[in-house]
């Protein structure tokens, strides 16, 4: 199974995991109908849509075999494998010689395994490598020889957990009904990939467009996730995975584009933080992105000194199908030549998601092929002597006997986290559907001795909370005035914004019927938590991390920008949009009674010192939900779309250590 397959509302293996939506279907269809639609559903790659046929087809005549066989495969791929169990084991008995269907033991094997039923499997396993044991170069015989002992194996793993790894599912705060996978934590931010913005679809294959996402923890838990900006998240296109490399000022993540159901071609893009702000993504040149091939999960990581890139590909050269590779990541922002991680890392089936662990030395990565649970399993190899060596398996609880990918490590190197479509996962369907974000704490893992710039860690920090966001009430501050400034604080403006939500309700639910009031009064709650709540979150961070930063003698640039609407953008709206940033000057002006106020413009260059930056005013893009009637008040101010044009931000933070 390539890595390009995605698993559509399966949370396997995949770049991306993808929830179809089952489509409408012509009862009454003919039997032969059925099965012809679900035989073009399986070339798709679609296989819940051919699930569905099948399983309609066998409900009109269940002692077909060829029927059974068909919607057993079907189930198999599509993960129901107690259906897929039955109805191999019904193709089984008709079929005993295995004459009509020579794999199906074979399969039936691999879902029993899938199922933690390693005896049964281990039986099937063996009964089918000595049938065709004259078939030695066959795949299916290697497959079933080697797991013959990897079943004994599974047993071993599950009769000796590790009673020290405590594993937390993510709350709903992060993890929601369809797939959640691809986590990285870099100081109490975690970035993953998510499937849940409904907003912008791929309407031919009927899917969410893949979305990067943030959670910021604080000392109890996750807080809501918010989508990142149209930096890192583009329409139209699926974005996941993302990485940073050693010191976070280049980022790099996967574009993919769908080509069926399951295939899709995907790009790794990189950015730079310059100039205060992260930069446009630019794919990668052809050392990494070989054209006509899929590369992607992007890693960074140090084989001894030397940075490396790593990512899955299935591009000729390797062991077969996924494999993991690396390059070398040069100084002037170059790469070297793309080098496979070896027979040891890779095997004729799918390696996938690397992780590198620098101060161990060790790369971790999710493979089918070697000995492990069912499924993708998480391994480790340790990089020594200039080669890496045998693949372990991380064991239990870390692995199941259910897909186990994404392995990561946050930079205090504290806690670890993966993705699993475990039992326990989320999902809107059936169970086992969808992936999930765990977590586990693990041993402190020391990195080598090395001078710590604390200011810098601040710093960040704070760059990976811009562009920063915040809004306003209409016409707020000041009403119906032409000044340019203001004497309000934006948390001031915040606080009276925040009173106004059940106000925002009732407004913008107005005439709705049933089934569109409560959908006006969820979008209302997700405007109010995700953007306004949220941006006041934001701004409290960054303001904290501000006084570290300035303390550490760093002269921040902190450069802000307005926005006014196309609809009326008058010279009223671009004064108006300059008291907003008045009104956050102000803020810092009076954080912490004056704190910042010495700072600012502080013209002594052995100290930390503010300034403020402000660009000219931008014109949002017209948006045809919003309407500039001034009678229409619900969708000129209270409707959601409204609401966000009426903001500012900060767009970038630059700084420049202070002379010693």
């Amino acid at each position: 199974m390539l890595i390009a397959k995605f698993r559509m509302n399966r949370k396997s293996i995949t770049i991306i995991c993808v929830s179809l939506f089952c489509f409408n279907m012509v009862f009454g269809q003919k039997t032969k109908d059925l099965i012809e639609s679900g035989d073009k559903a399986l070339s798709d790659n679609d296989y819940f849509g051919a699930a569905i046929y099948f399983n309609k087809a066998i409900n009109q005549d269940s002692s077909d075999i060829v029927i059974q066989y068909k919607y057993a495969e079907a189930s198999r791929l599509n993960y129901d494998y107690s259906i897929a169990e039955h109805w191999y084991s019904k193709v089984i008995k008709q079929d005993a010689t295995g004459r009509l269907y020579p794999q199906c033991s074979f399969w039936l094997a691999v879902i029993k395994k899938n199922q933690g039923k390693y005896k049964e499997a281990k039986k099937l396993f063996d009964k089918y490598a000595k049938r065709n044991k004259k078939k030695k170069d066959d795949y299916f015989v290697r497959k079933a020889n080697w797991e013959v002992s990897a079943c004994d194996y599974a047993e071993f793993l599950v009769s000796s957990p590790d009673k020290s790894i405590n594993m937390v599912h993510l709350d709903s705060m992060v993890n929601s009904k369809v797939s959640e996978y691809a986590p990285i934590e870099v100081d109490s931010v975690l970035y993953f990939s998510s499937l849940r913005d409904t907003k912008d679809k791929d309407k031919k294959h009927h899917v969410n467009f893949n979305k990067i996402y943030t959670s910021v923890q604080d000392s109890i838990r996750w807080k809501k996730a918010k989508e990142l900006d149209s930096v890192f998240n583009k329409n139209g296109i699926h974005n996941a995975n993302t990485a940073f490399n050693d010191d976070f000022t280049r980022v790099f993540i996967s574009r993919c584009e769908q080509k069926n159901s399951q295939d899709f071609m995907c790009e790794i893009f990189s950015s730079v933080y310059e100039n205060g702000r992260w930069q446009e993504l630019k794919s990668l040149p052809g050392e990494i992105n070989m054209k006509g091939y899929t590369n992607t999960q992007p890693a960074v990581g140090f084989l001894g000194d030397k940075e490396v890139l790593f990512f899955s590909s299935n591009r000729p050269g390797g062991a077969g199908k996924m494999d993991i590779w690396y390059c070398k990541l040069k100084k002037d922002g170059t790469y070297g030549k793309a080098t496979n991680a070896g027979k040891k890392v890779n095997s004729e089936e799918d390696e996938i998601t690397p992780y590198y662990c620098k101060p161990c030395q060790e790369l971790f990565f999710s493979s089918t092929w070697w000995k492990g649970l069912g499924g993708f399993d998480i391994f480790k190899s340790e990089y020594k002597n200039d080669e890496f060596n045998e693949a372990k398996n991380l064991g239990t609880p870390i692995n199941s006997n259910y897909n186990d990918i994404y392995f990561t490590i946050n930079s205090k190197k504290t806690q670890a986290f993966i993705s699993s479509n475990r039992k326990g996962s989320y999902f809107e369907e059936k169970e086992s559907c969808c992936n999930d974000i765990y977590s586990f704490k693990i041993p402190q893992i020391n990195e080598p001795p090395k001078k710590i710039d604390s200011a810098k860690v601040f710093v960040t920090q704070m760059k990976l909370l811009v562009p920063l966001t915040l809004y306003f009430h209409n016409d707020e501050p000041d009403k119906r005035t032409t000044a340019i400034t203001t004497t309000k604080n934006y948390k001031k403006t915040f606080e009276d914004y925040s009173v106004l939500r059940d106000q925002y309700k009732k407004e913008y639910s107005k005439g709705a019927n049933d089934k569109n009031y409560e959908r006006a009064l969820n979008d209302i709650e997700t405007f109010f938590d995700d953007s306004v709540d949220a941006g006041m979150q934001d701004l409290d961070k960054f303001s904290e991390l501000l006084k570290k930063v300035l303390i550490g003698n760093e002269k921040v640039v902190i450069t802000m920008k307005g926005y006014c609407s196309p609809l009326a953008s008058t010279d009223y709206n671009i004064n108006l949009a300059k008291r907003r940033v008045s009104s956050l000057v102000n803020y810092f002006m009076e954080y912490e009674s004056g704190f910042f106020v010495k700072y600012v413009n502080n013209p002594n260059p052995k100290e930390g010192s503010i300034t403020f930056k402000e660009e000219d005013i931008g014109e949002l893009k017209a948006c045809a939900n919003v309407s500039d009637d001034y009678f229409d008040t619900k969708n000129s101010i209270y409707s959601p779309a409204a609401a966000l044009e009426r903001k500012i931000q900060i767009i970038a933070i630059s700084t420049i250590s202070s002379d010693k």
